[in-house]
């Protein structure tokens, strides 16, 4: 076989973090610079907001059909976060793996299990933290001038990343945020060094044996 042909499976590349510690501005950053690197798009039953496009940044549906996409079996992964469900369908995914893309995935600890459950050898988990609690606040509030959130709705962000920093040890790779420049180099460093593992060249023992067999 010749090594041009031998093929390799994508991977499922996860980033989680609290709210406001650079996980949507390293995974933009990380799309931008990988062109066979794609975004999962999920499923959501939230509201769509001004400017969101349907299939493009969620697949808005309604309670009633994203509860049968789960019963299907057609999420990979689904959760319920303030208030609304969110979930991965599956058939987008599993296509872009079996075609060596790599997927990358914005999603909490709750669906980062699930992911584990279901694919863990096609799994790289990767979690991002602030430099400090204080500058965590700081990244809120400067980001509320924005999104207009109100100081009630920052305090319950802070609430909830105590809860989600808890989990960074189920995680593969733990990254610091001081420098959004050098933690997306590195971000980037992991994603290339996953791509090299052994277990991810399809056709590699038939490769080895006509080696071997031209020996």
């Amino acid at each position: 076989m010749d090594s041009t042909k031998l093929k390799r499976r994508g991977l499922m590349y996860v980033l989680s973090s609290p709210s406001g510690a650079g996980k949507t501005t390293i995974t933009r950053a990380l799309l931008k610079q990988n062109n066979d690197l794609t975004i999962s798009i999920s499923a959501t039953t939230r509201s769509r907001r001004a400017g969101e496009v349907q299939a493009q940044d969620y697949y808005f549906v309604d309670i009633p059909e994203f509860n049968k996409m789960v019963d299907d079996g057609n999420m990979l992964e689904h959760a319920k976060v303030f208030g609304n469900y969110y979930g991965t369908p599956r058939q987008a995914v599993e296509e872009a793996l079996a075609n060596g893309r790599d997927v990358i995935f914005d999603i909490d600890w709750q669906g980062t299990q699930q992911l584990a459950e279901v694919a863990r050898d096609d799994l790289v988990t990767l979690f991002i933290l602030p430099p400090s609690s204080r500058e965590l606040e700081n990244r809120l509030r400067n980001r509320s001038k924005d999104t207009l959130e109100t100081d009630t709705q920052i305090r319950d962000r802070m609430s909830k990343a105590n809860d989600e920093m808890s989990h960074y040890s189920e995680y593969d790779y733990v990254l610091i945020n001081e420098d959004i420049d050098k933690t997306i180099e590195q971000a980037q460093m992991i994603l290339d060094a996953e791509r090299l593992k052994r277990r991810r060249l399809v056709g590699l023992s038939d490769f080895v044996r006509g080696i071997k067999d031209g020996l």
